[in-house]
């Protein structure tokens, strides 16, 4: 991205203290992070994650600061535009019964930071899709730093366009129709594979 996004997200440590009047307070940016970011299961949180998860498994560098604005989450080597979607069995709050698992397929206007406005075209943003899904369904061992507790479903652009039903979400009943799902050591192979049609 451009300059002025590189100096207002550079990378943290973590060590950074807040202050006040130019004098440290006690409090640290990592104490922030452990107290708004340690619930992975939490719908926000875990949406983050997984990209950092997939992000990991395609050899793609994590050493800068994710773009929550960009309009597709990651670029590979080849200039395969990636995106990443999330859903989970468990939620952080109390459950009656296990979520109903579905991925939001959307259209949108891609937004321009540099020109601070939104693209005029609506449309699928990237050219991969990479449906993660926390598939543990037991509250007292979930653990999404546990990648085996994961399932992922890798989809083209053109085959999720290929869909006569709807355009808003897909099922995991209607991804499992489409393809299978792999563990995190085969992503980087699905990816490829999505990017060569």
């Amino acid at each position: 991205m451009g300059d002025l996004r590189d100096i207002i997200a550079s990378r943290k440590s973590g060590h950074e203290p807040l202050t006040n009047k130019g004098k440290p307070i006690g409090p640290t940016l990592a104490d922030f992070w452990g107290w708004s970011r340690s619930d992975l299961v939490e719908n926000i949180a875990r949406g983050v994650f997984a990209e950092f998860v997939v992000a990991t498994a395609l050899g793609l560098s994590v050493d800068g600061t994710r773009d929550g604005w960009a309009a597709f989450d990651f670029v590979t080597p080849s200039g395969t535009k990636v995106e990443v979607k999330s859903a989970a069995y468990l939620q952080s709050w109390h459950q009656n019964a296990l979520s109903k698992i579905s991925f939001s397929t959307r259209s949108s206007h891609a937004f321009d930071p540099e020109k601070g406005k939104f693209a005029e075209e609506k449309k699928l943003q990237a050219d991969v899709y990479v449906f993660c899904l926390l598939a543990h369904t037991d509250k007292e061992s979930v653990d999404p730093l546990c990648l085996e507790q994961w399932r992922f479903y890798v989809l083209s652009t053109s085959q999720l366009e290929e869909r006569t039903r709807s355009r808003e979400s897909i099922t995991l009943e209607s991804l499992e129709a489409m393809t299978h799902a792999i563990e995190y050591e085969g992503l980087k192979e699905a990816v490829s594979g999505a990017e060569q049609g």
